[in-house]
């Protein structure tokens, strides 16, 4: 697959893909920092660790894998069931 983009699926965490989902919406890590309440610092480990568990170079290829293995749902298109944080 082009882009260096994760051919077997990966264990992520609920918080890892509540991140991804905010990457995926269009979030900075600012602005996901502040959503989650957590600091920018935090939210820029999360993502350092997510693009190494999906061998992902950069946010875009994330999304691209995201897509491809069902982790977000964006504009009613690939939707699925993500982890709700109040649950």
């Amino acid at each position: 697959m082009a882009g260096g983009e994760s051919q077997t699926p990966v264990s992520l965490s609920d918080r890892e893909l509540q991140i991804i989902d905010l990457v995926a919406a269009g979030l900075t890590n600012q602005e996901i920092a502040g959503k989650l309440e957590i600091s920018k610092r935090t939210v820029d480990n999360h993502i350092s660790n997510i693009l190494t568990k999906t061998q992902t170079e950069n946010r875009v290829a994330l999304v691209r894998w995201a897509l491809q293995w069902g982790k977000v749902c964006l504009n009613d298109v690939n939707c699925c069931a993500l982890p709700n944080p109040n649950d």
